[in-house]
């Protein structure tokens, strides 16, 4: 099977979504055939390794209801919220990322929508990182407008975080207080304005396999740039606190199948990946992936930047950034 799947990419064939649910139920050694064939495919893009950070420049009180999330006001998490913080606040974190090895930085605004005085706010800090460092800015705001995108294309953004968190047919386990079809319609007003889109989602909250590989088809459907892939790290009062963990065989045939579905992208390792992986988090470089996140994550710590440098290094990969 994986031969034929190996002949069909080089021919510029996609994996089909049958094919790709038959990948998920690999055991054994056929994991370890996955893993060396999405490497293969991951090889065909280079060897640096894409490094973003971000900053939650707004924290908590939000409404939506989302289950994984300790933000939300209808969950119980111990965080502490906070306003929107100030420019030279944000502006100082983008140094500090850079300074560390990342190569884009995230602005993150918790929250549905950002109203009009953040906005305004969050495009001042989007023009002084721009002028100041050297970094790609991204911006994770919710729900857009076309006006909105548009502002943030002019300042200076390159890239529009917004994750469709998993398949439109688990989606409504996830969240009840904004539809799955919002979210689309929010990539596509980024893309219209001509912003790459970084969208993906998290695995481990209790979707099948089969909802993994729809929401890949679905990124692939939406032609986004960027994919995160974040592994449940379950917190405290969220309801999600004692969802059954993923395996690291399963995240390690995830980013697998992610790669074969979307070839020609950047797939990120994102949140929770210390906590599900340990040690075996630089498998995830040979299996596919070809992107981290840095640093701390939204309401979690990350671990040391120095230390991904290191791992990517070992593995003979190029820390830095990746256009694709």
């Amino acid at each position: 099977m994986l031969e034929n799947i190996r002949s069909k990419l080089e021919d510029g064939i996609p994996v089909s979504f049958s094919e790709a649910v038959a990948l998920m139920g690999f055991k054994g050694y056929e994991c370890m055939e996955l893993f060396s064939l999405a490497n293969r495919v991951r090889s065909g893009l280079g060897d640096r390794v894409d490094l973003c950070s971000i900053i939650n420049a707004k924290c908590g009180l939000c409404p939506e209801d989302c289950k994984f999330c300790a933000q939300s006001v209808h969950n119980d998490a111990d965080i502490t919220p906070h306003s929107l913080m100030d420019e030279e606040e944000i502006l100082n974190m983008a140094l500090m990322m850079q300074e560390e090895g990342a190569a884009r930085f995230c602005i993150v605004v918790s929250g549905k929508e950002a109203n009009d005085e953040d906005f305004n706010r969050i495009l001042d800090s989007i023009r002084r990182i721009r002028k100041e460092t050297m970094l790609s800015i991204c911006i994770s705001l919710g729900t857009l407008t076309k006006e909105k995108a548009n502002a943030l294309k002019r300042a200076g953004v390159t890239r529009i975080h917004h994750n469709l968190e998993t398949s439109k047919n688990f989606f409504s386990n996830i969240c009840t207080t904004h539809s799955y079809d919002e979210k689309i319609r929010t990539v596509q007003v980024a893309k219209e304005a001509g912003i790459e889109i970084c969208c993906g989602g998290i695995i481990g909250m209790g979707e099948s396999a089969r909802d993994r590989v729809e929401l890949a088809f679905a990124l692939r459907e939406l032609g986004v740039d960027s994919v995160p892939i974040n592994i449940l790290n379950p917190i405290r009062g969220t309801p999600l606190y004692n969802a059954e963990p993923i395996s690291p065989l399963e995240v390690l045939k995830t980013v697998a199948v992610f790669r074969l579905i979307l070839p020609g992208k950047n797939i990120r390792l994102a949140g929770g990946r210390e906590k599900s992986l340990g040690d075996l988090q630089c498998l995830c470089l040979l299996a596919g992936a070809n992107g981290l996140l840095l640093g701390n994550y939204l309401t979690t710590p990350g671990r040391a930047p120095k230390e991904d440098i290191r791992m990517i290094q070992h593995l003979g990969l190029i820390p830095g950034g990746v256009h694709v």
